[in-house]
């Protein structure tokens, strides 16, 4: 037994190289950056194209096998992992896109790039089951800034590629097979588990408060630059200048354990009580330890009623067992209950599992249709300069990402309201936007894409630390990636079936009566029309099913957070 003090510097240190690691974890981003020279250089055609597209998205986002690894390996080994398939993966791309390695086979090319891109997921799910773990009683907030600064990172490639590699699609390819790695490298000892945070520091929030602000400068000055290098076309030096800020800006969040560590806070036995473990992945907090011991989970209060059926029909039967259990009758196995850690075979039978994988499935399946055909939608519109379109809807994701898990986590806490009936309002808002698309009115194309950015975001920072909280931490890798194959079966069925399929038979109808030129593929509100109100229609019944999912899991958040601060079930070992 070693013992470990709660709640110390090492949290910090991970949170912030977590930051690096989330901004690398987004090099799937940068796909249209050198997707034309992959056409150009290549000779390749536009369906050709389209399915290093689909490679680029399965790689990104299908994470099973890192979600199972991360419970098996620590978090060292599941970034060399990651660092080196980003390695092989865009290593082979830098072959064929400079020329180097004449002729290679397109399979080839497509499963170098689905091995690149699924790098992603195992650096994302090394940093986010980590943080998590280390900070169980903040899991909205750190949930929101990992995933704010993963919405960011294609600004921060995209300025890496302009300023420093000069446009050049090569070395932005070679860029991302020897960057990544190396970042890896550094940061594997860094981004470990450790003894969680206790969340009663008094400064915690400060902290937290420090990186989200630093993290709202990152993103306004990202986008501040990226519209006027378009309007101003800045000097060498003033864009060199501009990406040193922005490398100071992500550094920021190593400020906390550096100041932490020269400046450290001085707190009596009281306030920071040490605690005997048996190893990192099975330590509790002391504080919560001694409330349960002074006080029951759930507090008598006015939904006594409803919560009563919540725990009532356990309370017989596992007094019996226990009873029999004494008397060496049987071997007590108790299925879980929500909010204590299940087996991924566990969660899959429960309605939960499934009513929050559908109403993620629908907002973010719906919302990287319009991602993925932003461009074409801006051109279809009349909007040519298709860059500030794509520079706001990063933005605005950024803003949900780290919006959702800030404010969710303020209403749990002192409300405990789920953080579900904010993919409700979302959804109910993402309506309202794509019938501003379908509408095509003047002036609303950027109201709607800022309004669906935002609402986009939100749909990540909500599911990742409600699946932790209905289902524990312990598996929360698995259940997690589990919960992202939303987002490329979303692109697949709305984006390449039905956009895809109405936009090229509105293109053929204008092309019929020589509306357009051959090289033109379609213009106007009709290209998309159809799609959006499909959309709209979607969204409106993952609103009704987000709304099922919230009243279901009400009583869970009361039983969770009735003392305002999140009580972990006795049965989670994490």
């Amino acid at each position: 037994m070693v013992t470990l003090k709660a709640g110390t510097r090492p949290p910090w240190v991970g949170l912030g190289a977590a930051v690096w690691v989330q901004i690398a974890s987004g090099n799937a981003y940068n796909f249209p950056l050198y997707s034309h020279s992959l056409k150009s250089v290549l000779g390749f055609n536009q369906h050709q194209l389209t399915m290093l597209g689909v490679a680029n998205d399965i790689g990104e986002n299908v994470g099973l096998l890192p979600g199972i690894a991360c419970n098996k390996l620590p978090p060292w080994v599941i970034l060399l992992i990651g660092a080196f398939a980003c390695f092989f993966g865009y290593g082979i791309l830098w072959l064929a896109v400079s020329r180097t390695v004449q002729s290679l086979p397109y399979w080839l090319l497509w499963l170098a790039l689905c091995v690149a891109t699924n790098s992603c997921a195992w650096l994302s799910t090394a940093v986010l089951v980590t943080n998590m773990r280390n900070f169980p009683l903040s899991r909205g907030t750190v949930a929101g800034i990992l995933k704010g600064y993963g919405g960011l990172s294609a600004a921060v490639f995209t300025a890496f590629y302009s300023i420093l590699l000069q446009s050049s699609s090569s070395k932005l390819v070679l860029f991302l097979s020897l960057s990544v790695p190396i970042l890896c490298f550094f940061v594997m000892y860094l981004v470990r588990a450790c003894t969680p945070a206790s969340g009663e520091v008094s400064l915690e929030h400060g902290y937290f408060l420090f990186i989200q602000a630093t993290s709202v400068v990152l993103g306004l000055f990202l986008l501040t630059t990226t519209v006027l290098d378009h309007v101003l076309h800045f000097s060498t030096p003033i864009s060199y200048t501009f990406l040193v800020i922005m490398v100071i800006l992500l550094m920021a969040p190593l400020l906390i354990p550096l100041k932490m560590t020269i400046f450290p806070v001085r707190t009596n036995k009281l306030d920071t009580p040490t605690q005997p473990v048996e190893s990192s992945n099975n330590s509790k907090l002391q504080g919560e330890i001694n409330a349960d011991k002074t006080e029951p989970l759930l507090k008598p209060s006015s939904s006594r009623t409803s919560l009563g059926s919540f725990r009532e029909a356990e309370d017989g039967s596992e007094v019996a067992m226990l009873l029999a259990e004494g008397e060496g009758a049987v071997h007590k196995k108790r299925r879980p209950k929500r909010g204590e850690d299940f087996k991924f075979s566990e969660a899959a039978v429960k309605a939960d599992f499934w009513l929050l994988f559908l109403v993620y499935f629908v907002g973010v399946g719906s919302g990287v249709t319009v991602l993925n055909n932003l461009a074409q939608i801006g051109i279809a519109q009349g909007v040519h300069n298709t860059t500030v379109l794509l520079s706001l809807f990063s933005f605005c994701n950024f803003v949900g990402r780290l919006g959702g898990g800030t404010v969710s986590e303020h209403f749990v806490r002192s409300k405990t309201i789920p953080r579900t009936i904010w993919m409700t309002c979302t959804q109910i808002i993402m309506v309202i936007a794509y019938l501003l698309f379908a509408s095509a009115i003047d002036g609303t194309l950027f109201v709607a894409t800022a309004l669906l950015g935002i609402c986009y975001g939100v749909q990540f920072s909500i599911m990742i630390p409600t699946v932790s909280e209905l289902f524990g931490l312990k598996h929360f890798g698995i259940l997690f990636n589990f919960m992202s194959l939303g987002n490329p079966l979303g692109a697949f069925l709305f984006s390449g079936l039905l956009a895809g399929y109405i936009y090229d038979r509105e293109a053929v109808k204008q092309q019929r009566h020589n509306l357009l030129s051959s090289n033109i593929s379609c213009l106007g509100p009709d290209c998309f029309r159809i799609t959006f109100y499909v959309l709209a229609g979607l969204c409106g019944l993952g609103s009704v099913m987000s709304i099922i999912l919230t009243r279901r899991i009400w009583p869970v958040y009361q039983m969770l957070y009735a003392g305002g601060s999140f009580r972990m079930p006795q049965n989670s070992n994490h």
